[in-house]
Parts: structure tokens; sequence; C-alpha cells
């Protein structure tokens, strides 16, 4: 929060500015004339090994090998234990290897020993500070501040403190004063404002915004900020002026038009949130974040059908501007579903899939559409490109088991719907991938597979349609279990009384039964329903028509279903030789 950190001495030339004059200084040299000259020369020779020492040991804080210079550092400490400077230069290793519990000690004799040295003092801040002791620390920040009151540094540090002990009042006072020798600044006056906003004085805070409008009237970001803090605070009649000041000094400026947008939005003006938008989107220089923030705002008050084409338009124009932007697209993609637009939808989610893979819920919206266009080519491709960077997702094996049988690829579909079921944790999805994997297995040639797998859905969902209808429907083509068979599909029609598939199936089964009369029945009413008439259906209820001896009436519904497509492949030479043939 702070930018400005406390004076780091690690260099030589810092430390001997820390130390003033290197260790045995000039202090000692004044000494009595009348000593024994082998006691001067010998406390000369003591002198000059500790200087050594001393400039060993900051030659390696100078090549950043504080853990070569602390066995020096140590050597020269216990040389000469009452020696500041020592335990000072002993302190600054101990730091720079993140032992600030040991370095406390030795900075707290330097500073004892020499009280007014500044170098001193600030190490015994930061070792503070890094055992998050800010009450100590801001002692030692304060007398720092009192004798050097235009040191910025420290002025920073002392009000950080404050701030740390939950003292606001204390750090805001440290920032006036700082105020004082340096004028207003941005950073201190953000300080402050966010100090007032923690003591909720906002008004207060608005102060320093608009003290720093007035220390440079023609700084537009300080109008822009004066508006964001006063949005974040919900007084956004009151931000409309300051947006409004800086668009009169500049037309252009996108970030006022955001947050123009952004208020008409919150005040429910479609019309000016759309005026404003308009502006902002025809900016090619701004970023692709607010637009697409503001407008996923304005989606949410759209109530006409023409709103919601003037949105589709801006999202439109969004993604043309930013076409690498995946939100933007995703954005777009989602306005387009809301309009039924799906295959136009499913490219433009295909596109930020493209742009961006790694987001699950596009790739799910893709697959999703490609089932729903009924698409398999599309399904198969885009579930293995999603496969590549989701290989553990169940629901991306399902898209592709699914795509597999679509097209008819059974064996590649049982793979996919098996790894689908070993990863899914969610009982519905596993009704659909049981019910997925008794056509795929049927496909095999699998019936012993085929029927558990019908069986595991019917366990715990009786009246499964799409079970009802394929397990009986398969039965009877086997000519197997015709019982179950008629079981399962009467109870399909019941349920569904007028549905022509199922009421086929259940024809079907009764006609493999040899009950053709009551199979007439139902087959006549499923080519009378309303929708869902099949060729199949119709080539059924010839064959029917012909059981029953109505041969002619049969060759006209045969020929009839060949219009219709969908048939079996021995209907041409039903019609040709208009007899029944059955495989």
């Amino acid at each position: 929060m702070y930018s400005k950190g406390m004076t780091r001495i690690v260099g030589a030339i810092g430390l001997v500015w820390a130390l003033g004059l290197l260790p045995c200084s000039a202090q000692k040299r004044n000494r009595n004339k009348d000593k024994d000259k082998g006691e001067t020369e010998q406390a000369t020779t003591f002198r000059l090994e500790e200087e050594s020492m001393a400039a060993e040991g900051m030659k390696y804080m100078m090549m950043d090998e504080p853990s070569r210079a602390l066995p020096v550092f140590e050597k020269l400490v216990k040389a000469s234990p009452s020696d500041a400077a020592g335990h000072f230069m002993l302190a600054s290793a101990l730091l720079k290897l993140d032992r600030a519990t040991d370095a406390l000690p030795h900075a707290t004799l330097a500073l004892g020993a020499d009280p007014t040295n500044s170098y001193y003092a600030a190490q015994l801040g930061e070792i503070y500070v890094k055992q998050k002791n800010y009450s100590e620390a801001a002692k030692i920040y304060e007398k720092l501040v009192s004798q050097n009151p235009t040191n910025v540094e420290y002025g920073v540090e002392l009000a950080a403190m404050y701030v740390f002990n939950d003292q606001f009042d204390k750090a805001i006072a440290t920032y006036d004063q700082m105020e004082k020798s340096m004028g207003v600044t941005e950073e201190i006056t953000h300080q402050k404002e966010q100090l007032y906003l923690r003591l909720n004085k906002f008004d207060k805070a608005i102060e320093e915004a608009n003290k720093l409008i007035a220390s440079e009237p023609s700084e537009l970001d300080y109008r822009i900020e004066l508006a964001e803090l006063l949005i974040a605070n919900e007084r956004i009649d009151e931000a409309v002026a300051p947006l409004e000041e800086a668009l009169r000094l500049n037309p252009d400026e996108a970030q006022a038009h955001v947050l123009l947008a952004d208020i008409y939005r919150r005040k429910g003006d479609v019309e000016k949130t759309n005026r404003e938008l308009q502006v902002v989107f025809a900016n090619p220089n701004l970023d692709a974040e607010p637009k697409v923030r503001v407008l996923s705002g304005y989606l949410t008050m759209l109530k006409t059908d023409k709103d919601r084409e003037d949105a589709a338009n801006l999202a439109r124009q969004l993604v043309e501007t930013h076409p690498k932007e995946s939100r933007a697209l995703v954005l777009y993609a989602d306005m387009l579903v809301q309009q039924g637009r799906k295959a136009e939808a499913r490219d433009v989610y295909v596109r930020a899939a493209h742009v961006n893979s790694s987001v699950y819920e596009v790739w799910g919206a893709v697959l999703q559409l490609d089932g729903e266009l009924n698409q398999a080519d599309s399904l198969l491709v885009h579930s293995e490109q999603a496969l590549e960077v989701f290989p553990n997702q169940g629901m991306i094996w399902y898209s592709n088991g699914s795509a597999q049988l679509m097209k008819r690829n059974y064996k590649r579909a049982v793979s996919s719907l098996e790894e689908s079921r070993r990863l899914m944790e969610n009982a519905e999805m596993k009704l659909l991938i049981n019910a997925q994997l008794g056509d795929a297995y049927n496909g095999l040639g699998d019936n012993a597979k085929s029927d558990a797998s019908y069986e595991l859905v019917l366990k715990d969902d009786p009246n499964n349609d799409h079970v009802l209808n394929n397990y009986s429907y398969f039965l009877s083509l086997r000519k197997d279990k015709l019982d179950l068979a008629l079981q399962l599909s009467e109870r399909l029609v019941q349920k569904n009384p007028d549905n022509a598939t199922f009421l086929d199936t259940y024809a079907w089964v009764l006609y493999i039964r040899k009950d053709y009369k009551k199979a007439k029945t139902f087959l006549e009413k499923a080519v009378q329903a309303k929708e869902g008439v099949s060729g199949t259906i119709v080539e059924h209820y010839g064959d029917v028509l012909f059981q029953l001896g109505e041969r002619e009436k049969a060759v006209e519904q045969w020929k009839k279903a060949k219009t219709m497509g969908e048939t079996s492949d021995l209907l041409e030479k039903k019609i040709a030789t208009g007899t029944l043939h059955e495989q």
C-alpha cells in the first residue's frame, strides 16, 4: 500500500555513511604520546586488522553474499564488543539472511551507543516491522521524523506504522505534516482518501479528491477518480458533474463515457445508456474490459425487442473491434442464444473457445448447441477438441459418446460413454449415459450388455420414455422376451397416447406377436398423429394391412412411405412385387 520503503543499508557506501568512520577511528589516535612505543604499535596493528575485517565484510555485502560477510562481522564484534559500527554491520548481514530476531540485539546495541545515528535507528525500525512490532517501530520513526522533518521516507514509514496499528487519525496527521513541506501529492492524497473512507468520513475523502483536482485542473484522471469514488459509494447523481467536466475538457475521454453509461444504466435510462455505449464502443483504443463490464450490466435492463437488438449490435461491434477478446465473444454469443439464433451463437462460442480454450463453460455451450442443432459431425469434432483440454470431464465424454452413437460408430460410442459413466457422479446423468449405452451395445450386437444397461435405467426410472421405447423395439426386432417387450411398450403408450413413434413401437411389438388386428388400430392412430409420422411408421402400417389381406391398401401405404424416406431396405422390393418381404 505504501510506495516508499525504508532505507536499506546493504552496500559498502551505505555502510560507510552509517558508520561515520571505520571502526577504531581517529578518536583512538589521540592517545598519550608518552605511551610505550610497543603498545602504540600493537594498538595500530589491532586497528588495522579491524579496518581490514570491516572492509572485507562490506565487500561481501556489495557482492550480495551476506552469508560470507556474517562470520567476518561476527569476528569484528568479538574483537570490539562495544563498537556500535560493528554491531550495525552484523545486524545488516543478519537482516539480509532473514534473521531479524538475531539481528535485534545488535541493532539495539548500535543505536544505544549512538542514539543520533539515523541509519542505526532506521535499521532497528526495519527489524521491528519484520517482527510486526509496529508500536515499537512507530516510536523509532517518530524520533527519525523529529530529527529529519523533511525526510519523506521516514514520514511515509511512520504513517504506515500508524495504519498497521489502526491509528488512522495519527496517520492522517503525519500525512498532513508531510504536505506542509512537500505540497499536495497524488500518492499521499490517495492514502488519505482511503484512510478517511476507513473512518467512514466520506466527505473528507471527497475533499481530498477535490484537492487533487484543484492542484492540477487540467488532469482529467483526477475528475474520473472522483466520479468513481462517488459511484462506489452510491452517490451517482453527484458523479455526473465531474464526468461532464472531464468531457468538456476532452470529449473523447472514453472512461468518462463508460462511467456515464454505468450511471444511466443504474438509473434505468436505456436510451442514454445506449447513447454513451455507442460512443464507447466506437473507440478502438479503449480496452475491452470496461466495455464488457458496462455492456454486461446494460443487458440486465433490456425490456423490449428493440433494446435487445440495439444491445446485440453493440456486442457485434465489440467483437469486431476486439476479435481476440474471449469475454466479448461469449457475451455476443449469449445474446444470440437469447434471440434464438443458435447456429450463429454456436459459431461465436467456438471462436471464443479457440481464443481461450481454458474456459469449460464455453465448451459446454458449444456442445449443448451442437446437440440442440442435431449436428453430429460438429458435436464429434468439438467434443474431441474439448477433450484435449478437459480429459477428465464426464460431460464432454458423454457428448463425444452421443456423437459417435449418432454416427453409428458404436465401438467408439461405448468407449466414450463408459468413460463418462466412470467420471460422472450425477445420478440423472448416469441414467442418460446408461440409456445411451443400451443403444450403443445394441448396435454392436452385444444384447446382454445392452439389456443390462437398459435395466439399470428402469431400476431407478421405470417410466423412462427413451428406454421403454428402444428396449421394447429392439426386443421385438430380435423376437426375444416378447412378453417384456409388450409390457414395456404398453406402459409407454399409456404415458404418451398421441406420440406417433411410441404408438408405432407398441404396434410393432403386437405385429411380431402376430396380433395384427390390434397392431392396425394403433398404427392407424400413429399415421394420423399431428407430428412425428415417419416413412417407417407408414411402411409398418402397410405391412399390417398386407397381413390382414388388404394388399392394395398395403401397396398404397408402401408407396406413400417411399416419398417420406426413412424406410427399410426392402421397401422397393415390396412395391415392385406387391407382396411382403421381411428380413
